[in-house]
């Protein structure tokens, strides 16, 4: 589906919120078209990564670089997905897909660009649907087509799963496994949930506690869409993680919290 292939280098990037030190000295990659996840304790600074790998925040030091192809008909090469869905209720489906798009492609080739990303998430039958009548899986779809049809060369995943309860996120994991194989763009994806960390990513880069610094970086080196959570080998990364993050986890939770 994208012809865009991106790499984003982050280099040396530090930030503080006024006098308090958020990330300090991060040095990563996410590499074209592979999935990037960022995991770590509460605070350790995930989701300004991410804002600062977007874009969305300057960091107080250090450079993110992308280099590679963007493709003709991307029209948002970072585009950001959010744990809070943000549909608008007054319209459909297919209304709320095509709101990104409007102004900025003919009508024609607008109803063609939303028809395919419906067709990719599942949602072809539901594009006259309002928000309300959906779950939450299926408007966490809707968000993640409207994020596919700007045809990113990067997504910058902030927990987009967090939201929906333990069951509809256990179902829709696989499914977005293979949503984001298919899709084939670049990915980073913060996530508090080590089974997402290990279901979806090529590499995993722990975070320390505040101030966030690179604790490792793991690679897993199968496809995604041929993992199973329940995989021995994938338990055992599991626990690995587990094991580098729950010292600082634990004294995470012991912080005061900075207004």
């Amino acid at each position: 589906m994208n012809g865009s292939s991106v790499r984003l280098s982050v280099c040396g990037v530090v930030h503080r919120y006024d006098s308090l030190p958020v990330l300090d000295g991060i040095d990563l990659v996410a590499e074209a078209g592979r999935v990037l996840v960022l995991i770590g304790p509460s605070g350790c600074g995930k989701s300004t990564l991410l804002g600062i790998m977007g874009g969305l925040i300057a960091p107080t030091a250090g450079t993110v670089r992308m280099a590679g192809h963007v493709a003709p008909d991307c029209l948002n090469p970072l585009t950001p997905v959010f744990q809070d869905f943000a549909l608008l209720p007054w319209r459909s489906v297919a209304g709320n897909v095509s709101l990104v798009l409007e102004g900025r492609l003919p009508r024609r080739e607008r109803a063609a660009r939303v028809a395919e990303v419906l067709a990719l998430t599942g949602l072809s039958e539901f594009a006259r649907a309002w928000p309300k009548q959906l779950s939450g899986g299926m408007r966490q779809r809707v968000g993640i087509a409207r994020a596919l049809a700007v045809r990113p060369a990067c997504l910058l995943m902030d927990e987009p799963l967090s939201a929906l309860d333990a069951q509809t996120r256990a179902l829709l994991l696989d499914e977005f496994a293979g949503l984001i194989e298919r899709a084939g763009t670049t990915t980073v994806y913060v996530t508090h949930n080590l089974q997402e960390a290990v279901r979806l990513g090529h590499r995993v880069a722990v975070l320390s506690r505040r101030p966030g610094r690179v604790r490792d970086v793991m690679e897993i080196d199968r496809p995604i869409g041929g993992r199973d959570v329940s995989d021995l080998g994938l338990l055992a990364i599991e626990r690995q993680l587990w094991e580098m993050i729950r010292g600082d986890a634990a004294a995470a939770e012991r912080e005061p919290i900075h207004a």
